[in-house]
């Protein structure tokens, strides 16, 4: 199986970057594509990038394209999210997450995930 530790998060101000880390356990990591979410208090969790095994596929919600990269180090068994001018409504816990199973599909939606991280709290000020 698949054990997903976020860390990076912090208190930035707006324009600031952030540099998120997903760190997973399991030899099998580097086949399964990878995708990050948000949720905000009250807010309902929500798609932010995904990132394909290989690293050459990566797709982003409109929200966040041309401000955040993600990537990964398959001989790290890592994944990066970096967050380029920050924006207060870019306030939220960021997860990683990895689907059941690996196959060639970026999934956008949260459903089609089954491993989590714990998250990682990122708050961005005025």
């Amino acid at each position: 199986q698949v054990q997903l530790v976020e860390s990076g998060g912090g208190l930035v101000q707006a324009g600031g970057s952030l540099r998120l880390s997903c760190a997973a356990s399991g030899r099998t990591f580097s086949r399964y594509n990878v995708g990050w979410f948000r949720q905000a208090p009250g807010k309902e969790r929500e798609f932010v990038a995904a990132i394909s095994w290989s690293g050459g596929n990566t797709g982003y919600a409109d929200s966040v394209k041309g401000r955040f990269t993600i990537s990964r180090d398959n001989a790290k068994n890592t994944v990066y999210l970096q967050m380029d001018s920050l924006k207060p409504e870019d306030t939220a816990a960021y997860y990683c997450a990895a689907p059941p199973f690996s196959d060639s599909i970026l999934y956008y939606n949260p459903v089609h995930y089954s491993y989590w991280g714990q998250g990682t709290q990122v708050t961005v000020s005025s």
